[in-house]
């Protein structure tokens, strides 16, 4: 049987072919021989395509204008942030590094970020729409306010991670003080977790307030288990043996004191309606002793006002908005060239340490650091690869 990698690999490598047999022809510099780099338009390279634009520099350089001082505080609260981030998730990342080797594989690290696969379709676009812009924004109105020049700003497709880019003159940034480069490489990390703040703030005193829990939802079924002749993906369950089930700690209560062979009468909304469903629990897998339905629960909930299916989206939308930008952020201070906190790592070493110092400790970094990325990676490519 094909598996799923193996069926979005060659999905991806026709995609770009095709991409690049249309778009990838560039102009030739008659003087030189070398391809010419647009300044503006699409540029596609195998793997690689990039949309540049003009349009947006005239917006950027006015936000920056409106208050310079501001940014500057904020971008200076960034590098601290910046470096802390950096120190939180290569620890984090080493900490999973190490249960996954434990588990051979088996502990959950670094999950891959691909919409309608790894994360729900809509919502995820949405979110990593928010990231790319909040994102890139903050580095053009940063760079702006401490008067480094932009070129262009776009959109580009690495493989299958979407992205967006504020383009700077990389010599004017590169002669600049380090203190203006490090506020332009950390104000991207700081403009996500900001963001995620707000988002948390508003989902905590704006939306939880308007949802109450009304049941658990089966999200999954494990095959071969009790739940696979009488339950469905979808379905929530409001009672069992009599006792309302509101909330995930009430199921979860519940199934604590049951004993493998036990028979449970499920009171279930399915499709609206309300029925009843007996079951017999098997022993749990993991502990032994108790009983098991095998589900993969969640918390059901209902809205106070107006409608839940206007409701929940709206509070889906923002979980996700703030998730991929806590988790993009962070993983964006991850010290690895050309990651911001590989940038801002590499710049200070360079200012303060001896080139014969400072490049042992750059490479030990990115040697360390890859390694961490491929064992993170790891549990994630044997699940598409299962």
């Amino acid at each position: 049987m094909v598996s799923t990698l193996a069926v979005i690999l060659a999905g991806i490598a026709v995609f770009w072919m095709v991409l690049y047999a249309l778009f990838g022809k560039k102009e030739i510099d008659p003087e030189t021989g070398e391809p010419i780099e647009k300044e503006e338009g699409l540029s596609v390279d195998m793997f690689i395509a990039m949309w540049r634009t003009k349009r947006l520099l005239g917006f950027i350089d006015r936000v920056s204008r409106i208050n310079p001082r501001f940014w500057k505080v904020y971008a200076d609260v960034g590098i601290a942030l910046g470096y802390m981030g950096m120190v939180y998730v290569f620890y984090a990342l080493a900490k999973t590094a190490a249960q996954t080797l434990q588990t051979k594989g088996q502990q959950a690290g670094v999950q891959l970020v691909i919409p309608g696969v790894t994360i729900p379709l809509w919502y995820g676009l949405i979110g990593l729409v928010v990231v790319m812009v909040v994102h890139e924004l903050s580095h053009g109105i940063v760079a702006r306010a401490d008067k480094l020049p932009l070129k262009s700003v776009g959109l580009v497709l690495l493989a299958v991670i979407p992205g967006a880019f504020v383009e700077p003159d990389e010599e004017e940034l590169a002669k600049a003080p380090l203190r203006s480069r490090l506020r332009v490489y950390g104000a991207g990390s700081m403009a996500n977790i900001t963001t995620a703040i707000i988002t948390a703030l508003i989902i905590t005193y704006a939306i939880n307030p308007l949802l109450v829990p009304a049941g658990v939802e089966v999200k999954g079924i494990i095959p071969g288990s009790p739940a696979e002749k009488v339950l469905q993906k979808g379905d929530v369950i409001i009672g069992i043996n009599g006792q309302e089930i509101k909330t995930m700690e009430d199921f979860m209560e519940l199934m604590d004191k049951t004993k493998p062979g036990e028979t449970l009468e499920l009171e279930v909304l399915r499709n609206g309606e309300k029925i009843s469903v007996e079951l017999t629990l098997a022993e749990h897998p993991d502990r032994p002793g108790k009983g098991f339905i095998g589900i993969q629960p969640a918390q059901h909930v209902e809205s106070k006002v107006g409608s839940a299916k206007v409701v929940l989206p709206i509070f889906f939308a923002l979980y996700w908005i703030y998730l991929l930008n806590v988790g993009i952020g962070l993983m964006n201070l991850f010290p690895l060239v050309p990651l911001d906190g590989g940038r801002m790592l590499d710049d200070v070493l360079k200012e303060y340490l001896p080139e014969k110092i400072a490049r042992p400790v750059r490479y030990t970094t990115i040697g360390v650091g890859l390694l961490l990325l491929a064992l993170n990676l790891w549990p994630a490519l044997l699940n598409l690869a299962g």
